[in-house]
């Protein structure tokens, strides 16, 4: 777990201890049957090139699995992945009938900063991924935005600009997300109205513009009096949107309507967390 020692300053926090210690309480290395291992439920990625899979089977066909799985136990003698989803299924690929582990008995939060972190260090992540994993730190474990940067080793203006990614329009994210816009290109699309989004997308990733030519395009279409008025609303309303998150603990959403009418979205993850989100709106300051 050295590996992990650059990133997760609040990681010690959701493990009990240190988290850059490699004898933490309850780790072990072995090796265990490869079908006794599943994926983990907190896996930030989600896309896997086949084709890069398929080279890395190779290797480990030829070479072995150099660097153990992270796993946690589960019931009934079997584990749970934490990190090395994609080396375990090339191991599969590769005919591998057991595995090399590293077993640690972590909570769930734990489980899924461990996981976005290894991801985080490998680069394994697009933006819209690593976006998508925080927010999940956010919602399930009721962490503030600055939890969930500690937790992941981000600072909180960064953390922040990742979730302000979530906003895009569908058809952005999944540029954004098949690597045919980076985050620079996404952050500038943000200014732009919901509407106008996927179409400006489209062309930055058809003529492969630069970051700083997809801010010229949306300036461009951002010319003009309704089209600048709403564009400084969407910023004032991604702000605000940021304040209320932070505030109450979990994503917030605000969608205008017509007329000065519009609704305010706050998002709860089960029972127990409506109950409290309630508790803490109605409390008088």
């Amino acid at each position: 777990m050295a590996k992990m020692r650059g990133l997760g300053r609040g990681l010690d926090a959701l493990l009990g201890g240190d988290e850059g210690s490699a004898s933490a309480p309850g780790e072990a290395l072995a090796t265990v049957p490869i079908d006794a291992i599943q994926p983990g439920r907190y896996q930030p990625r989600t896309r896997m090139d086949q084709t890069a899979l398929g080279e890395l089977a190779d290797s480990i066909r030829a070479q072995g699995l150099m660097q153990p799985i992270l796993v946690r136990p589960i019931a009934a003698g079997n584990y749970e992945i934490i990190a090395g989803e994609r080396r375990w299924r090339a191991a599969r690929m590769a005919g591998l009938s057991s595995v090399p582990v590293l077993v640690r008995d972590v909570k769930d939060n734990a489980a899924l900063a461990m996981a976005l972190i290894e991801n985080i260090q490998r680069e394994d992540l697009n933006p819209i991924e690593e976006a998508a994993g925080i927010q999940r730190l956010i919602d399930e474990f009721r962490m503030t935005h600055e939890g969930a940067a500690e937790a992941v080793g981000r600072s909180r203006s960064a953390v922040s600009n990742l979730l302000r990614l979530l906003s895009l329009m569908p058809q952005v994210r999944e540029l954004v997300e098949r690597g045919e816009l980076d985050m620079g290109h996404a952050r500038a699309l943000l200014a732009l109205p919901a509407t106008r989004q996927a179409e400006a997308a489209r062309t930055v990733a058809a003529k492969r513009l630069s970051v700083r030519e997809t801010e010229q395009l949306v300036a461009r279409l951002s010319k003009g009096g309704p089209a600048q008025s709403r564009r400084r609303v969407d910023r004032d309303i991604a702000r605000l949107e940021e304040e209320l998150s932070e505030r109450i603990g979990t994503r917030v959403e605000i969608k205008p309507g017509t007329k000065g009418t519009g609704r305010i979205v706050v998002r709860y993850v089960n029972h127990d967390h409506f109950d409290e989100l309630v508790a803490r709106l109605c409390t008088r300051p």
